[in-house]
Order: structure tokens, then C-alpha cells, then sequence
């Protein structure tokens, strides 16, 4: 079996489509279920942020997997596959892993090296889980994709540089209305990013922090968490009126604010300026608004655009050599594991013929004494293991190029292995303790 992972991201999808595809957990779980409907996929786990929507699949066979999958994300989103199609990217078996890696790692988000992604991957792969879509497959490459992930943000100084969207968005703020220690902020949203973007407004010093939400009581823990204020979203009208920037990630199906409700805020604030700032996919603020007098509305293109030269940074080329290495690792580990059962197999193998041809031996030969049997099975076994010592070696040093696989098969029909007794000494593959 193969990892394939099939997708679409900031790199090459325009964000009107990343929006289209943009799945909520129950969603995600839905498109995982349709994946597992194919024969050609065993396991599936779906992960969808603000800047991508990518299945991670365990398959049979690439072409009838990539198709099927291909069908079920087009028929889950309601996009047409020749719309989804040219945007679509494809990673297959040792580049899959090195792109689950890196998108753990946060070397693959818009803002290079983010750490939300991380949890992102955990919930996506607890989620699939709970369902019963992962098997050891998938389930080994994601945890040890989360492992490289921790070491990334532990050991090098990738979280210097990784200005998140949140920082991107208040740096456009303050360039448009002055510092931020003068400035009242409103974060639409208390999920994963809304709680961010609120601890981040917090630490940059905003002169209020108030946090609005369906939930009110999600809004009241999250306000009280950095300081601020709550507000219930039936207020949002008000609550506009007050706010100087506006940060909005809510997770909605479609607008939360739309260009009458800035309008009306604009007109209550006495044309005092103001700037909404949108991470939402599908988008929260209407589009709308940058067209308003006194409004400034930025989107994820915009703050995409703004932390485009994150990726050069020396930090960032340290953590990349990190995964880089991490990744050999672990596809060294798993080639060798690969032809483990075979050595294992071949080894049982000769040792049960060694033990047949002793037993003909002692009842042709019953005269001999313990002693020179002894001796007898000594002889036979340094012989088979000299025999064995050449392939074993020759079979192991295979494995860490990658070309275990194809010398194993060979030994397998050179020797008659039974692929049962093979089978038997599988195992996922084995990785070094993290510590």
C-alpha cells in the first residue's frame, strides 16, 4: 500500500476556490467517508484550514485511488471537477510523506512556520480517529509528522519569523489608524483563531480587546482569558460602532458582516476610520466593504502577499534541513522495516531445513555420541550462516537507498518463502524515541 495526498493550498489555488472547498469538522468526516467507499483506499484523513483543503489517503493502487478521491472532494464540495482539476495537486508515497511533514511543520503555510497548523493536523487526525477512517499507516506518518513538527518549533527559531496572519492584519491596521495601544479591537469568533487573534491583540497592547460570538459563554472565556470584554453576536451591531479594527473568524458558512452593517457603523462613528480584517474561509466580511468610504478591508491575499518573504529567512532554511533529515529518517527506518519479515522469513526458513536434515541425520547415524552431534550442528549452522551473511547484508544496505523492496521480492521467489510466514513478521516501522 501507498500514500497518496491529493489537494489544493494557497500555492496554486485562487482563494474565490480554496473558499468553495473550505469543510467544516462534520464535513471533513463526510468527505472521508465518501474516500473510503473506494476499493482502491484503506484510510483517509482529511485536513482543511484557511489556506487548504488536502486528503491524506492510504491506497491499494494511485490511479483508481486518485480518481476516486478526486470525484469525492469535487461531490462533497459541490465543485465541478473541471473547475477543481487544474488546481489540484498530487503527492505520491516518499514526496506525500516529505508534504505531510513540512505542513505540520508549518514550512508549507501562508505565514511560514506558523504554529496553529500543528493542532490543526492533531484535531484532524483525532477527529478521523474517533470515526475509524486511520489505520497504523496513516497513523504512523501523521504522529510522526506531529513529532518532527514539536522538535521544529523546540529547537530552531522558526517562532522569531513566523508572523502570523493575526500580526500581518494588525500591521496593516496600525499603517492605516496609528499604534495599537490607541486603537479598540473587536474579534469576531472565539474558535481556534479567534482565541489567537484575541491573545495576540492582548500582547500587542490593544487599548481594548472584546471578543463577540454566537456562544456567549465561549465569547465570555476567551475575553477573560486575555483581559477583555464580551459580547453576545446579536450585539455585533454595536459592537462595530465601538471598534476602530475589526478581526473576523468566525467559521460560518457565509457572511457574518455585511457592507450595510459597516455602512451603518461608519455612519454611527461619524465617519471615523476603520479596518476590517477577514481570516475567515469561506470569507466572514463582505467583499463589499473595501469599496465603503472610510473602511479598510483586508483579506488573506492580502496578508498572503505581506508574509510572502518569511520563507527566506535563515530560521526557516534551519528548520527546513530539520525535516528534511527527519524525513530520511523515517523513510530509511521504514525500507528497512520493509525487508525485515523477508530476512526474518528467510532465516526460519533455513533454520527449519537445518533442523530436518539433523533429524535425518540422527536416524541414519545413531551410533553417534552427544558430543559429535554437537559438533555436526555447529558445522551445518556456521554454513548457513555464511550462506545467509552475503543476501542479509546485501538486502539491509538495499533498504537505506530504497531499493529494498524489488531484492526482497527476489529472495522471496529465489528461496520459495511462504508469503504467509512473511506476513506473519510484519510491522509498521520503527522510529526513534523522541527526547
Amino acid at each position: 500500500m501507498s500514500l497518496v495526498v491529493l489537494g489544493l493550498s494557497h500555492h496554486g489555488a485562487p482563494l474565490s476556490l480554496l473558499e468553495s472547498v473550505a469543510l467544516d469538522p462534520d464535513a471533513r468526516t463526510a468527505l472521508e467517508q465518501a474516500v473510503l467507499r473506494s476499493e482502491h483506499v484503506t484510510e483517509a484523513v482529511v485536513v482543511s484550514t484557511c489556506n487548504r483543503t488536502e486528503v491524506y489517503a492510504e491506497c491499494l493502487t494511485f490511479h483508481g485511488a486518485l480518481a476516486d478521491i478526486t470525484a469525492a472532494l469535487a461531490d462533497t464540495c459541490s465543485v465541478d471537477r473541471a473547475d477543481l482539476q487544474p488546481h489540484l495537486f498530487v503527492h505520491y508515497e516518499d514526496r506525500g510523506i516529505a508534504h505531510v511533514f513540512n505542513v505540520a511543520s508549518g514550512l508549507d503555510s501562508m505565514a511560514v512556520g506558523e504554529a496553529q497548523i500543528l493542532g490543526q493536523v492533531r484535531r484532524s487526525l483525532a477527529r478521523a480517529q474517533r470515526h475509524g477512517h486511520v489505520g497504523p499507516a496513516l497513523n504512523t506518518v501523521l504522529q510522526q509528522a506531529l513529532r518532527v513538527a514539536k522538535r521544529v518549533h523546540t529547537e530552531t527559531g522558526i517562532d522569531l519569523v513566523s508572523g502570523s496572519l493575526v500580526q500581518a492584519g494588525l500591521a496593516r491596521a496600525q499603517a492605516a489608524l496609528g499604534p495599537i495601544g490607541d486603537l479598540s479591537v473587536l474579534v469576531v469568533g472565539a474558535g481556534g483563531m479567534g482565541a489567537l487573534a484575541a491573545a495576540t491583540v492582548a500582547r500587542s497592547g490593544a487599548r481594548t480587546v472584546v471578543v463577540a460570538n454566537r456562544n456567549h459563554d465561549r465569547a465570555r472565556t476567551v475575553a477573560d482569558r486575555v483581559g477583555g470584554t464580551s459580547r453576545h453576536l446579536a450585539d455585533l451591531g454595536a459592537a462595530l460602532v465601538e471598534a476602530d479594527v475589526v478581526i473576523s473568524s468566525t467559521g460560518a458558512p457565509g457572511q457574518v458582516i455585511t457592507a450595510d452593517d459597516v455602512r451603518r457603523a461608519v455612519a454611527a462613528r461619524s465617519g471615523r476610520p476603520q479596518v476590517y480584517i477577514d481570516l475567515a474561509l469561506p470569507h466572514d466580511i463582505d467583499l463589499a466593504v473595501a469599496d465603503l468610504p472610510a473602511t479598510t478591508r483586508v483579506g488573506l491575499a492580502e496578508l498572503g502577499e505581506d508574509l510572502s518573504d518569511a520563507g527566506s529567512a535563515p530560521q526557516v532554511a534551519q528548520a527546513g534541513d530539520l525535516v528534511t533529515a527527519e524525513v530520511a529518517a523515517y523513510l530509511m527506518a521504514r525500507s528497512a522495516e520493509a525487508v525485515a519479515p523477508t530476512v526474518t522469513a528467510l532465516r526460519s526458513h533455513a533454520g527449519a531445513l537445518v533442523e530436518e536434515e539433523l533429524r535425518r541425520l540422527e536416524r541414519r547415524t545413531p551410533g553417534l555420541s552427544d558430543a559429535e552431534r554437537a559438533e555436526v550442528r555447529r558445522a551445518v549452522e556456521r554454513v548457513v550462516d555464511k550462506l545467509l551473511h552475503t543476501p542479509t547484508v546485501r538486502v539491509k544496505e538495499l533498504a537505506q537507498d530504497g531499493q529494498g523492496g524489488s531484492y526482497a521480492r527476489a529472495l522471496n521467489e529465489l528461496f520459495d518463502l511462504d508469503p504467509r510466514d512473511v506476513s506473519l513478521v510484519s510491522a509498521p516501522p520503527t522510529l526513534p524515541e523522541e527526547d
